[in-house]
């Protein structure tokens, strides 16, 4: 244990933990928007709103069911599920009909539905913040290294990242449906000649990788105040995670997620008043020396 604390000081340890517990909100919200890049080829500014819906559903469901234990499992299933619903509606009624239009229209129109969402969730929770208990179950702490205290929902966080990833990427890799989208995102028009209905195949991506921004909404919100406006500063740091992982790759998103939450969260360490320039410096850096991400694109 000594040896450990003489490499890296507890207060080094600590700050290590949070940014790996801040990575995995990172992670779940960016590959969400990697794997919408990845196969629908669409920037889709909207997705740090449908994070910040996730977080207000979140925030409904555990008071509908009293909070605590119950209403803390109930919004993590509900919250995403109900993202994915609002997130379906948009692609069927919108997004469907837009594939095969330049870029900059597609983020024009994902920033002006943006805009819509954040009226809408004004309209129906209001500007007020509101907060979600962390379960009881979760609540105190876990002692690390001999002593080094580590809140229990962190440690929650840091389980619950490894099996997304896993999870997203068996979906990716092992089902029909994900076998099909990595053949769709190749060639589109040929996946339609052998008869697959690519409409749907695109629907489907495109509501799993909205689910993911409602999952990444639920975890984060008993750990911040869930307001209005909450979205705006993470969908410019998953925007940034997905461009140097490597735009549509997965294991880039997590690569990326990992630099961006570690050098925020050392970076306060080091220098407090100005902990936030430090991911974004990263950022330069790596794109300075990997201009097309750390790990291969699919654009």
């Amino acid at each position: 244990m000594d040896v450990i604390y003489a490499i890296c000081p507890p207060k080094v340890l600590a700050q290590i933990f949070v940014g790996l517990s801040r990575t995995t909100i990172l992670f779940i919200v960016s590959s969400g928007l990697s794997l919408i890049l990845g196969v629908l080829r669409i920037p889709n500014v909207a997705h740090g709103s449908l994070y910040m819906i996730g977080a207000f559903m979140a925030f409904t469901i555990s008071k509908v069911f009293g909070g605590g234990d119950a209403g803390f499992w109930a919004a993590l299933v509900g919250a995403p599920l109900g993202v994915a619903l609002v997130s379906l509606a948009a692609e069927r009624g919108l997004f469907q009909y837009l594939y095969e239009r330049e870029h900059l229209m597609l983020l024009l129109l994902t920033f002006a539905v943006s805009l819509i969402f954040g009226d809408l969730v004004k309209i129906v929770w209001g500007a007020e913040y509101k907060s979600v208990p962390v379960p009881h179950i979760f609540q105190g702490y876990v002692y690390l290294f001999g002593g080094l205290p580590f809140p229990l929902y962190n440690l929650f966080l840091l389980i619950i990242g490894p099996i997304v990833a896993v999870a997203l990427w068996l979906i990716v890799n092992k089902t029909k449906i994900g076998k099909i989208s990595r053949a769709a995102a190749v060639d589109r028009e040929m996946v339609g000649a052998v008869g697959i209905n690519v409409s749907w195949v695109f629907a489907m991506v495109f509501v799993i990788g909205c689910l993911l921004a409602g999952l990444g909404g639920a975890l984060v919100a008993p750990t911040v105040s869930v307001t209005l406006g909450m979205d705006h500063t993470l969908i410019i740091e998953a925007f940034l995670i997905v461009i140097i992982g490597g735009l549509g790759n997965i294991w880039g998103a997590l690569l990326g997620a990992l630099i961006f939450g570690l050098t925020q969260s050392l970076g306060i360490l080091v220098w407090s008043q100005f902990g936030i320039v430090f991911p974004y410096a990263a950022v330069i850096v790596v794109l300075l020396f990997r201009p097309t991400g750390l790990l291969k694109s699919t654009w």
